[in-house]
């Protein structure tokens, strides 16, 4: 198997969405769509922006790697209704099958930033969205003090060495990576904007720990880190060290549990 496709069919990353929910609309709406625009979601997990997006009137195509998410998201969309939406297996490295110049808008969430091969990612994107279109990412930032950057950076520091050629997915987080990449696929620099933007983690009836517990059990990076933890004796220095960095961040103050993330959300244009 496609060793991102095992990554991401690991767990159930629909768990953990579901505290991106309201962000994941606030992005959408931010995106200013307008009914019957062609939308493309990569990396889309079960709908997080796709769903709100096709809510607002748009003609979405959600495509990812792990087929368990496939699966949710065609099942989320007929739940709602939305005849406009459909989600399809995909490779981020290689849209087979998708036509050029396809798409109005090509967004991916956290999603893209994840295939092993950022060159060919950037230059898929930039091949399937139509002149005069807009191509959108939202990309962790390495090193950042918030929680999803803190949660992938504690625990790397648990799992074996990557693979030679390994090119990290926080390298998406850094604007000069984002001008190389989309430069490689013809897109001049004063074409591509970047500004710092937050997702909000809410988990209103889930403590901090609670909130650790089901990165644990569902999110394919933590797994990992956890079963490397196990093997070498540290999971339980792991899982204190991850309920201290949630219990830090928390920001709410009616209970339950309230994580803001920063990220870098960059624009092309083309």
């Amino acid at each position: 198997m496609n060793p991102n496709q095992a990554l991401w069919e690991k767990g159930d990353f629909t768990r953990i969405a579901a505290s991106m929910r309201q962000s994941g609309e606030e992005f959408a709406n931010s995106l200013h769509v307008t009914p019957g625009m062609k939308v493309l979601d990569l990396g889309c997990g079960d709908g997080t922006t796709a769903l709100p997006l096709a809510q607002l009137g748009a003609d979405v195509t959600g495509i990812d790697i792990a087929r368990n998410l496939v699966e949710a998201g065609n099942r989320r969309a007929g739940e709602a209704g939305l005849i406009n939406l459909h989600f399809e297996e995909g490779d981020a490295c290689e849209l087979l099958g998708v036509a050029d110049a396809s798409f109005d808008l090509t967004l991916s969430v956290f999603g893209a930033m994840f295939a092993p091969q950022p060159f060919d990612v950037a230059r898929e994107m930039v091949r399937i969205t139509r002149p005069g279109g807009r191509i959108v990412m939202g990309n962790w930032i390495p090193g950042d003090p918030t929680f999803v950057a803190q949660v992938l950076k504690i625990s790397s520091a648990f799992t074996p060495p990557p693979p030679d050629g390994f090119v990290s997915p926080m390298t998406w987080g850094v604007r000069s990576h984002v001008v190389e990449r989309f430069g490689q696929a013809g897109v001049p620099e004063d074409r591509i904007a970047t500004v710092e933007d937050t997702f909000v983690f809410r988990a209103p009836k889930h403590s901090p720990a609670e909130v650790i517990a089901l990165f644990r059990q569902f999110y394919g990076p933590s797994m990992i880190a956890f079963e490397a933890a196990e093997a070498s004796g540290r999971a339980d220095e792991l899982h204190g060290q991850l309920i201290e960095l949630a219990e830090a961040q928390n920001t709410s103050r009616n209970g339950g549990t309230t994580l803001p993330a920063t990220f870098l959300r960059a624009t092309v244009s083309l």
